[in-house]
């Protein structure tokens, strides 16, 4: 019986050893992807960065990988190569964008206007190669909305890419109406285009946290509640709503025991990629214990 299995084994190993190497790949590529999506970087990265031949995807998850890490220098360099395999890709010139605009933000003021002008760049490129990428749109509205007119900022530019949006996602549409509204400090206007977001999508809980950071910004803190309370009925252990949740009440000095409560629920959480970093949930719990 022994002799039989160890057959098997050497059958096994040798039918392995016959598969091309793109094969071999497109395993450990959907393994890392699977580590990725439940937020395990480091083991993912493991997985890639074993693989002998890598491809555009390949490059593209590492730098993913990297990013959600922290490492946006290394983020850059493996999306920058993920990119010139596949330059016509909409998602990998959007999260290179995104790898660049977080150097432009943790980088000196030397460099900082660079790389926000690469950031740009790859974003706009994004949205030219997929003019229905939502996100590649929303994160050049805000681009636009933020920054200087030196480094290809402008209300101007923001308008118009919010009409766009609002034809794709009239909820991200309103949202993004509502940040303009802000911006120009008319804020019963920012007000009321978040309350249409909600009627636009009422099902998302994100639409009700970001009523919710509008009003404790007011010190309208009652109504803070009764919107998180609206998100809770819609998902009662949303991650996003725990984190949000905790982040404003430290914030505002208000709270602070259930804070500490919703942080550590949701660092026990099941999280995705999409949820706050589990790095920056025990950076608010270090800082509300030490208060």
């Amino acid at each position: 019986m022994k002799k039989v299995a160890l057959g098997k084994r050497v059958i096994c190993l040798a039918v392995g050893l016959a598969l091309p190497v793109g094969l071999w790949a497109a395993g450990d590529l959907d393994e890392a992807r699977n580590l990725y999506s439940h937020t395990n970087f480091e083991q993912s990265l493991k997985v890639l960065l074993a693989i002998p031949q890598k491809d555009a995807a390949a490059y593209e998850l590492i730098g993913r990988n990297y990013y959600m890490l922290g490492d946006y220098k290394k983020a850059t360099e493996n999306l920058e190569k993920a990119v010139a395999a596949d330059p016509q890709n909409s998602t990998y010139s959007l999260w290179l964008g995104r790898a660049y605009g977080r150097r432009a933000e943790t980088s000196s003021p030397f460099t900082a206007p660079g790389n926000a002008s690469k950031a740009r760049q790859h974003f706009e490129t994004a949205v030219s190669l997929n003019p229905h990428n939502l996100e590649a749109l929303t994160d050049l509205f805000e681009y636009y909305l933020e920054a200087p007119g030196f480094l290809g900022g402008g209300m101007d530019k923001a308008r118009a890419l919010a009409s766009e949006i609002a034809k794709i996602d009239p909820g991200e549409g309103h949202w993004s109406q509502a940040k303009i509204a802000e911006k120009k400090k008319e804020y019963s206007g920012a007000e009321a285009q978040l309350r249409r977001a909600i009627d636009a999508s009422p099902h998302q809980v994100g639409r009700f946290i970001d009523l919710a950071r509008f009003l404790a910004k007011q010190g309208r803190f009652q109504e803070v509640e009764q919107s998180f309370a609206r998100a809770e009925k819609i998902s009662p252990n949303s991650p996003k709503l725990m984190y949000a949740k905790a982040d404003l009440y430290i914030k505002h000095g208000r709270n602070l025991d259930e804070a500490k409560t919703l942080l550590k629920k949701y660092l026990s959480s099941s999280l995705t990629p999409d949820d706050p970093p589990r790095v920056e949930a025990e950076k608010l719990l270090k800082q509300v214990q030490g208060s």
